[in-house]
């Protein structure tokens, strides 16, 4: 299937006749679009997967791949009736060393409309065919598991999730009614689809926050919005050296209490031991997005640095340049005529540059979650714009936002 391009280029212009940086966008999805997401390849591709409706209950899963600058035939991962298909809580497909791409994707699993199971199939011919799905969780009861995060790890890949299988009841009004706790589990998938038996990380935590993770020199290291007793919930993480788990830290005491989830979850990208972790925070009633850095393979961070503009939604992403000494931080800012993704390049001093426009959009769950990946020397945006004509959209960044 061809993909739609759109050879338009806009250009926002700072004071003192500096250009911000050029977003092209590259590809248009179809209408109805929507929940995509980016991975970069090791050698500067790139995959996105994003679901399709076909007619009023059945979805397609499909994935395209950017070459030399260029979205090439999108491929179709699997279709039905039978998804979970959630503005907060996508699918994605990664490539693993070895070149296989690894898909993942939530299916219902009951009546319930939060019982659900995380499938994964797996491609080694780019797309064209796949595996029978399988599950990597060992709980099969019909709870929910979801918000996964996965990596290439040696052979294969790595996994987290959130996992309800010590919640019960729901129902329509979501989780107001359950009992008991959602907790955050890992595990490690091989080649020819062998699972680990999964790990328990933390106990008790948010129930519907994205769960990040990312690869360092020293192993692996894993974010998610935690959940203290208190119902205090800020961003914790997780580390693996290799051989086990540690215990969960703090990456920064923003004391926010708030008795519901906030559907607002941490991202994290790494470059050696250089972590950075990006995130929502409305503690106090004032509403905050944040940055923060570590040098240690998240050991310890160091002061967050805010980077919203008074108005923030949240739905953040972070991307590191190759030097690792500027973030790149994006997220939903409400405006006076709705809403617009916003990016800021954040350096690790401390230091940042004006916030700049990537696209309009609206204040609503509609408009998803902004994704970024750094594709050689250029950075990759994806959102969604929502209602009739709207679909996906997938702009280019030079990384001369890197540079200030």
């Amino acid at each position: 299937m061809p993909l739609a391009l759109l050879a338009c280029l806009s250009v926002f212009v700072l004071g003192c006749g500096r250009s911000r940086p050029h977003v092209a966008v590259e590809f248009i999805g179809p209408p109805g679009s929507g929940e995509p997401h980016l991975f970069a390849t090791a050698d500067g591709r790139a995959l996105m997967s994003w679901f399709e409706p076909v007619g009023d209950t059945a979805h397609v899963l499909r994935v395209a791949e950017r070459d030399e600058g260029v979205w090439v035939t999108a491929r179709v991962v699997t279709q039905g009736s039978g998804f979970f298909v959630n503005w907060a809580d996508f699918p994605s497909v990664v490539e693993l060393h070895d070149g296989t791409w690894l898909a993942h994707w939530l299916a219902k699993v009951a009546a319930d409309p939060y019982a659900y199971h995380v499938k994964l199939a797996w491609s080694r011919d780019r797309g064209r065919t796949w595996s029978d799905p399988m599950v990597p969780h060992g709980d099969r009861s019909p709870t929910e598991h979801g918000f996964v995060s996965m990596v290439p790890w040696e052979k294969g890949a790595a996994l987290i999730w959130l996992d309800g299988r010590a919640m019960q009841g729901g129902g329509e009004t979501g989780h107001e009614q359950t009992q008991g706790d959602m907790t955050a589990r890992a595990t490690f998938v091989g080649p020819a689809g062998e699972v680990d038996p999964d790990v328990l990380l933390d106990d008790r935590t948010c129930e519907c926050c994205a769960t990040a993770l990312a690869r360092t020199t020293s192993g692996l290291v894993a974010a998610y919005r935690d959940r203290s007793p208190e119902e205090i919930r800020d961003i914790a993480v997780v580390r693996y050296d290799g051989s086990r788990w540690s215990a969960p830290t703090m990456v920064s005491p923003d004391r926010w209490r708030i008795s519901a989830c906030p559907v607002n979850g941490p991202q994290l990208d790494a470059v050696g031991d250089t972590v950075a972790v990006a995130w929502f925070t409305a503690a106090n009633d004032s509403p905050r997005v944040y940055v923060a850095f570590s040098t240690d393979g998240a050991s310890s961070f160091g002061d967050p640095v805010r980077v919203d503009d008074g108005l923030p939604r949240g739905r953040v992403d972070v991307v590191f340049d190759a030097a690792a000494s500027t973030a790149l931080v994006v997220w939903l800012e409400v405006t006076a005529s709705g809403a617009e993704i916003r990016a800021r390049g954040v350096r690790r001093d401390g230091g940042s540059a004006p916030s700049w426009p990537i696209g309009r959009t609206v204040d609503a769950r509609a408009s998803g979650f902004p994704r970024i990946a750094r594709a050689g020397d250029e950075v990759l945006v994806a959102w969604t714009v929502p209602g009739e004509g709207g679909g996906v959209r997938v702009g280019a960044v030079h990384l001369g936002w890197s540079e200030f």
